[in-house]
């Protein structure tokens, strides 16, 4: 690309079921990413993922082509998401990547941006937070891992059913950001826009806070297409990529 440009993507969900979005964002990766300043995945590149020691054949596709990728140069970051929350060290050896802080503020092209994932904003959902801490707390990871990966599976997929259930039943607003909380992070962070996935939501949106005209940015999920946010001196510019 002829201008520095940072990339971000998020919810890509990646597993066996939906090899096509594996195989788009090897793509991806192999393509654009190889010419970018750096990319950030915020969060739930697998749809689960259940300890560094239990990674499937799709998931060892992505690891291997996310090593290609920083063996290139581009610095690669990623951020637990509420799927793959498991990922560890052994995997950001492997893959080359940096683990970041959730939330964490990024500094691109002289501007301060509060970068997240995005579930810790949808708080009117409050039976999510409270699993949401609970499969946060290092105690409860440390039991989860000491069981059998099969184990670790079956529990994963029962989880995956779970959420499913819940999100269904959701008042579609109870399942978006939270105004307040969105309010709340950017003030605490001191700056004017915060960049999350998480919603599967995508866009760019105007917001006031505390009299400063600020900015929420959405990233999308991978399901039907592509969903990359492209930023550079000029500003973000997010956009669908078309599946072949």
């Amino acid at each position: 690309m002829a201008d520095s440009t940072t990339l971000f993507v998020s919810d890509l969900h990646i597993d066996a079921q939906h090899r096509e979005i594996a195989r788009q964002f090897v793509g991806f990766l192999e393509g654009e990413a190889a010419g970018a300043d750096a990319l950030y995945i915020l969060g739930d590149l697998f749809e689960s993922w259940v300890g560094d020691d239990a990674p499937d054949a799709d998931q060892e596709h992505v690891i291997g082509a996310l090593a290609a990728l920083a063996g290139r140069g581009v610095p690669c970051f990623v951020m637990h998401g509420n799927r793959d929350f498991l990922l560890g060290p052994t995997f950001c050896r492997r893959a080359g990547v940096q683990l970041l802080p959730d939330p964490v503020i990024v500094t691109l092209y002289g501007e301060r941006v509060l970068v997240m994932h995005g579930d810790a904003l949808c708080s009117d959902d409050r039976a999510y937070q409270r699993l949401r801490a609970t499969v946060r707390d290092p105690d409860w990871q440390r039991r989860f891992l000491k069981l059998s990966v099969a184990q670790r599976r079956a529990l994963a997929g029962a989880a995956r059913a779970g959420s499913r259930a819940h999100t269904a039943q959701l008042d579609e607003m109870i399942a978006d950001v939270n105004a307040t909380s969105v309010a709340a992070a950017l003030r605490a962070a001191g700056t004017a826009t915060v960049l999350h996935g998480h919603t599967h939501r995508p866009g760019i949106f105007p917001l006031e806070v505390d009299g400063r005209p600020c900015s929420r940015i959405v990233l999308g999920d991978w399901y039907s297409q592509g969903s990359v946010l492209r930023w550079t001196q000029s500003g973000p510019e997010l956009v669908s990529l078309a599946r072949r």
